[in-house]
């Protein structure tokens, strides 16, 4: 999910501030970038433990310099993709009173629909131009080939989620989508890219917190842009990372350090990859939770998948024992993972006049 800019990354001072031993070797000289790396994950799969250093090493780079990259070789089929986009324009084109009556601020745990303008990320604007159907994750879809209590509550966030009535085949097309199986085969990855071993986020995601959310923008005029109302503010994500399918429209930018707008364009057969604030909380700030925003000049209606993947509630963000050399001093205050997202989701609805919870 998503949260005001307070915290905007920015190159390491590598002069002053005493870094890991493999933040020195990965990041650049110059902490801005110009565009956003393509990586094939294919060695992912590989027996080759040095096939697989490498491909971690190649994350690295882009998690300490960028905060952002796509990933190819993915594993997950265009037909499911087709599916679930075709399904999410079924259920936006309902009429708005249908779709209100599952309205995200009737749910206690933030699941259902949020209306056009139904969210403010900046808080300097005047509402996102976009409308959105959140869920959480169906009991028994977290097996991540551990020990979990399906059909439990795990924190407040927890619990069933809402279903429209009378579309048929709309749940199983989204909960198809779901894209546990690449979020399972990235924690290893990330956990190599610091210097960890691979294992080392298993224990902390048995009932990985995750929202999946189908979003539509409708568009905007291409040359009279209002800054203050487009289709989501400047913002950073919540959780560890987020995996992105975005529509051939477009308009995905990411920030700099240097402050300039990078888009991100479509790529066909990628998946967009970019870091929350939990991993940079947890890294303290090794890892980037990189500004993004988007603006739709495509001219048509633009739609994108962000499935959202966090950890476990009760873990809580004290830095990674790699993360912190002799004489480095953490940057943030400790807290859980649960609660901190909880916290940043109710400020995100609180911005929200559409409806009140009921």
């Amino acid at each position: 999910m998503d949260t005001s800019t307070s915290e905007s990354p920015s190159g390491p001072n590598l002069d002053v501030t005493p870094y890991p031993g493999f933040l020195l070797a990965a990041a650049r000289t110059e902490s801005t970038f110009d565009e956003i790396p393509v990586i094939d994950i294919s060695d992912a799969f590989s027996t080759d433990s040095e096939a697989r250093r490498k491909l971690a090493d190649e994350i690295r780079d882009a998690c300490v310099n960028v905060g952002f990259f796509y990933v190819k070789s993915h594993g997950i089929k265009e037909s499911t993709i087709e599916k679930a986009i075709a399904a999410a324009k079924d259920f936006f084109a309902l009429p708005e009173e249908v779709k209100m009556e599952i309205d995200i601020h009737k749910s206690s745990n933030f699941k259902g629909y949020t209306p056009l303008l139904g969210e403010n990320t900046d808080v300097t604007g005047n509402g996102d131009l976009h409308e959105g159907f959140d869920i959480g994750w169906e009991s028994g879809q977290l097996n991540f080939g551990r020990t979990a209590a399906f059909g439990t509550e795990i924190g407040p966030m927890s619990g069933k989620n809402v279903w429209p009535e009378g579309l048929i085949g709309f749940k199983d097309a989204v909960l198809d989508h779901s894209a546990l199986a690449l979020g399972r085969v990235l924690f290893p990855l990330f956990a190599l890219a610091l210097d960890m071993p691979k294992d080392w986020f298993d224990d902390k995601t048995k009932q990985s917190a995750a929202i999946m959310r189908l979003l539509h923008y409708p568009p905007q005029n291409p040359t009279k842009v209002d800054q203050g109302q487009i289709g989501i503010g400047e913002h950073t994500d919540y959780e560890c990372f987020t995996l992105l399918w975005q529509d051939k429209a477009g308009g995905l930018q990411v920030k700099n350090a240097s402050g300039k707008w990078i888009d991100a364009i479509p790529i066909p057969g990628t998946i967009v990859v970019n870091l929350g604030d939990q991993f940079a909380r947890w890294t303290d700030d090794v890892f980037k939770s990189t500004p993004h925003r988007v603006i739709n000049r495509s001219g048509a209606e633009r739609y994108s998948i962000p499935v959202f993947f966090g950890t476990d509630y009760d873990v809580l963000l004290q830095p990674i024992p790699t993360c912190l050399s002799p004489g480095r001093t953490p940057q943030y205050e400790v807290v859980s993972a649960g609660d901190y997202v909880k916290s940043r989701l109710e400020a995100t609805y609180a911005q929200s006049t559409v409806s009140t919870k009921s």
